[in-house]
């Protein structure tokens, strides 16, 4: 026996294999960026065909495409047939831009260049305990989607694409009928409210975020029907947030911020909201044990991007209380978030 071996090492080997499955897992999701930049779901959505009428459609080299869609058929994003036809499976039909929830904008921004750059320094935004975006980009995140219109117009799209699969798994598990006037807090272009509301046609609703991105909300509430039950606000969450709901909503906001800022935002909500009103937060709930849970992926991310986190229980619970409220009681779901409900704590 070496003589340098631990005791609990005692019959067990490096898995090289499963580690250099993770290592070129890299490689695999670039492979699925280029796949989407140069539209290939698309081109074999409704039809097979050969690599050089792809590499003609999309302007490539016919030799480096076909390397591309091998591998992509490797991976099950692609398959090909009997005479070197490509078309999609499901797995790429995910990424097609003509489909309900289609995550191509989401690759675009989350494999794009400066999500790219920020975590290339991972390891340096784990010794700071800083975001690293503003450094690898130049600017702060929401300020470079601000500056950046095609990639703003991702993030729109990707946050729609995403909200409405979890949309979906919320209305399962929590019943929205009681209320009468809901406020999302943070709710981009509208996706996430108008689900509510058009399960619920009693409703009306109110969404709050920054000008620039409720502008792009216009059409998707009209095309809706619901121009006459769904309000958009321009403004500052930070600052102000509608008064008169008895539900506030928030998804997808708290785990952009550190404990300081969201406390910020949820006394922002607290002062407008009645002893009666209630309070969702949709954000995923990172479970206690080693096992795999994509909140613990997802709050790396927060943690390079943005200085937010995803949380525990208990975070959550702690954080609820600080800014006047009381965890009443978490849903999960069948997507990666949970319901996190919370009640105003009266006030004296």
């Amino acid at each position: 026996m070496d003589a340098t071996a631990r005791p609990d090492d005692a019959g067990t080997h490096p898995d090289f294999d499963g580690m250099f499955q993770i290592v070129t897992s890299f490689w695999v999701a670039r492979a699925v960026h280029a796949a989407t930049a140069l539209g290939l779901p698309d081109q074999v959505a409704h039809e097979p065909r050969t690599a050089a009428d792809l590499a003609a459609a999309t302007g490539t080299d016919p030799r480096s495409l076909a390397r591309l869609l091998r591998t992509l058929a490797g991976v099950g994003v692609l398959r090909s047939d009997a005479e070197g036809r490509y078309t999609t499976t499901p797995l790429g039909d995910a990424l097609r831009s003509d489909v309900p929830g289609s995550l191509a904008s989401f690759v675009q921004m989350e494999l794009g260049e400066a999500h790219h750059a920020t975590w290339g320094l991972l390891a340096d935004s784990v010794r700071s305990g800083e975001p690293v975006f503003e450094r690898a980009v130049g600017k702060k995140i929401w300020q470079f989607f601000e500056d950046t219109p095609a990639m703003n117009a991702h993030l729109g799209k990707a946050m729609t694409g995403l909200t409405a699969m979890v949309a979906d798994a919320v209305l399962d598990v929590y019943d929205f009928g009681p209320y009468e006037r809901i406020v999302d807090v943070g709710g981009g272009e509208g996706g996430f409210l108008t689900s509510i509301l058009s399960a619920h046609p009693e409703a009306h609703g109110v969404v709050l975020d920054l000008p620039h991105v409720v502008a792009n909300g216009h059409g998707r509430i009209a095309d809706a029907g619901l121009a006459d039950r769904c309000e958009l606000v321009g403004g500052d969450f930070f600052e102000k947030v509608p008064e008169g709901g008895d539900l506030y909503t928030m998804k997808w906001v708290l785990h952009d911020w550190n404990d300081e800022s969201c406390i910020e935002i949820l006394r922002s909500c607290r002062r407008v909201m009645g002893e009666d009103a209630r309070l969702l937060v949709v954000d995923t709930v990172v479970p206690d044990g080693d096992g795999f849970s994509p909140s613990k992926i997802i709050d790396l991310n927060m943690m390079v991007l943005s200085g937010g986190q995803e949380r525990t229980a208990e975070e959550f619970r702690r954080l609820l209380s600080a800014a006047g409220f009381t965890l009443t009681r978490i849903l999960p779901t069948r997507s990666p978030s949970s319901v996190v409900e919370a009640v105003p704590v009266p006030q004296a």
